[in-house]
């Protein structure tokens, strides 16, 4: 919370504010509500419609596409399957086999077994949605919370974003809001799990890494959008005598 605080904000605003949930019911209830908030998004499609085309199915296409998530860790009847079950078409086979359900069972034991949740909020004194002030609220909060993650992660601790009550929406969302309880003039903006990283723990069933990421040149350019990056120090790089 000290490295969150250190960000910077507009005016040093500092609309952030973060809620500490550390017992075990709490963190039950909202590995129920991701549970059947998995069940909901899956079963219904708009999972594979809206974020298909991250899915990557081998470590080339990983390798060649930047990135997207690498689905590597399936169980062994499924395997072969693999290209035709992720896809918008495999849904209602995915469905059939209860996948939906076995991610469900995974995604609420990594919450419950995770000992911090950290609810993010901003002021809405400053988070006014369609005014500049709702940007630069969002940009501090998003700084702060690269604080969180680099200061957690060089103490070897992991940090998971808990997105799936935000796809599902609805009353879902809504649970994970009034278990805060914040207050009217507070907006709720997400939820992370945070614990120690055990480098024995078994992955879950079904499972993908992240680790890859876009060749520089394919996203930072020189003087305007379109120009082809240069490192420093290169002949174009170099400053006239």
């Amino acid at each position: 919370m000290e490295a969150a605080s250190c960000a910077p904000s507009h005016f040093n605003s500092q609309p952030w504010r973060f809620v500490l949930i550390r017992d075990r019911e709490r963190r039950n209830h909202l590995g129920r509500i991701a549970g059947r908030s998995m069940v909901e998004v899956m079963g219904k499609g708009q999972f594979w419609r809206r974020y298909l085309k991250y899915f990557r199915f081998s470590s080339d296409e990983t390798r060649k596409t930047g990135d997207g998530i690498h689905i590597d860790n399936m169980p062994a009847p499924l395997r072969p399957f693999i290209r035709f079950l992720f896809s918008e078409k495999g849904g209602e086979v995915m469905n059939k086999l209860r996948v939906p359900h076995i991610l469900a069972i995974d995604s609420r034991k990594l919450i419950t077994t995770s000992p911090l949740i950290l609810g993010v909020m901003l002021t809405r004194e400053e988070y006014r949605k369609g005014e500049l002030s709702a940007m630069y609220s969002m940009l501090a909060l998003g700084m702060a919370i690269e604080n969180i993650w680099l200061t957690a992660t060089s103490l070897g601790i992991g940090v998971q974003f808990i997105s799936l009550p935000m796809e599902a929406g609805g009353s879902y969302w809504q649970e994970c809001v009034e278990m805060i309880e914040a207050p009217e003039d507070y907006e709720v903006i997400a939820l992370f799990r945070l614990g120690y990283i055990d480098p024995n723990a078994k992955r879950p069933t079904i499972d993908w890494s992240s680790t890859q990421r876009r060749n520089i040149q394919d996203y930072c350019f020189d003087e305007r959008f379109g120009n082809g990056w240069q490192p420093a120090g290169s002949a174009s790089q170099t400053a006239e005598p």
